[in-house]
């Protein structure tokens, strides 16, 4: 696991070495996190009498700087031209993969790269919210939201479970309704029927075939690369797509030429869980799971296909455009 300062010359800075296999832990997924998992950032300094040497501090007693490593504070500082340690109040650091992406095989048909979950998807709803053709008649309002600490339960005040997104929705219909409808006073019924018309697609990278692990899979839900967006269904509820919010997403998967694929975990495996059912169940809307498909989910490198991400702006270009007719498709 290696990290590196936005410097010129991308030095990595940083390195989680594992223990050997011959010591009996041949993995670090069963190591300590707190005292086996330090990252080692250079050597410690020794006098010629073998005894190390202290590092001066940075900074007053008392500032943050001085409870930092002070190598690595003169590096912070020198990349921000921060002159003055102790004006560093304090700063979030994280180690990852220092490796660019790259494509694998001998046809150059896979993508391997670092954080790809979830910025995959995210970058594709980003990409197709952007490219989608806009009509004179539209009636809807295309939004495309992203979140932070998925992976550690959302909570928080950037994560799903959060009120941003309510809030940012509600402020979008109390505008509208005094600008463009005020005959249509705005109150929770207004807000509560938009809600109901609406429709969220929950977009997290899902589950690829693994060759190698057949017996994982069901096989008939088993998603392949280079295909396209997969629907993603679980009977737990770890998931919000249903019956009738999954044929919305292929109708619309259809008229854009989209190819839809479905994962299901087997009955006696978790396949993982999504922000689909905390924003449903907040917003009172339908909705659906969908993401692009991806090998070794979790891990400091993972492998999706070279034609996924083009695949997934292809699909959310083609549901932001023509969501609305495949909902008007669907009123009495």
């Amino acid at each position: 696991m290696d990290g590196y300062s936005n410097v010129a010359d991308r030095l990595p800075v940083a390195k989680i070495p594992t223990l050997a296999p011959h010591f009996g832990s041949p993995i670090m997924g069963s190591g300590n996190k707190e005292t086996q998992a330090v990252p080692i950032i250079g050597l410690d300094k020794y006098d010629a009498d073998g005894e190390p040497v202290a590092a001066e501090p940075l900074g007053p007693a008392g500032s943050f700087a001085a409870t930092q490593p002070p190598r690595l504070v003169q590096l912070i500082a020198a990349e921000l031209g921060i002159t003055s340690y102790s004006s560093i109040l304090n700063w979030e650091l994280e180690l990852f993969d220092s490796q660019p992406a790259d494509v694998v095989g001998l046809d150059k048909e896979l993508l391997s790269a670092g954080r790809i979950d979830d910025k995959l998807c995210s970058w594709a709803a980003l990409l197709g919210l952007l490219l989608a053709d806009d009509a004179a008649d539209d009636g809807t309002i295309r939004l495309a939201a992203f979140f932070d600490d998925e992976e550690i339960g959302s909570l928080l005040r950037q994560g799903a479970r959060g009120n941003f997104l309510p809030l940012t929705l509600e402020r979008i219909v109390e505008a509208l309704s005094t600008t463009t409808s005020p005959t249509v006073p705005f109150g929770p019924g207004l807000l509560g029927r938009t809600y109901a018309a609406s429709f969220l697609v929950s977009a997290d990278v899902t589950h690829a075939a693994h060759p190698n692990f057949p017996g994982a899979y069901e096989p008939a839900h088993a998603p392949r690369l280079n295909v396209g967006v997969a629907l993603k269904a679980d009977g737990n509820g770890s998931t919000t797509t249903d019956a009738a919010s999954a044929a919305v997403v292929r109708r619309a998967a259809e008229l854009s030429g989209s190819a839809v694929q479905v994962f299901m975990a087997r009955n006696d495996s978790r396949g993982g869980g999504t922000v689909g059912p905390m924003l449903s169940a907040a917003l009172g809307c339908r909705a659906a799971d969908a993401g692009l498909p991806q090998l070794s989910m979790h891990s400091i490198r993972a492998t999706t296909g070279a034609l996924d991400p083009g695949l997934g702006v292809k699909f959310f270009r083609g549901f932001y455009e023509n969501w609305e007719k495949v909902d008007k498709e669907w009123q009495p």
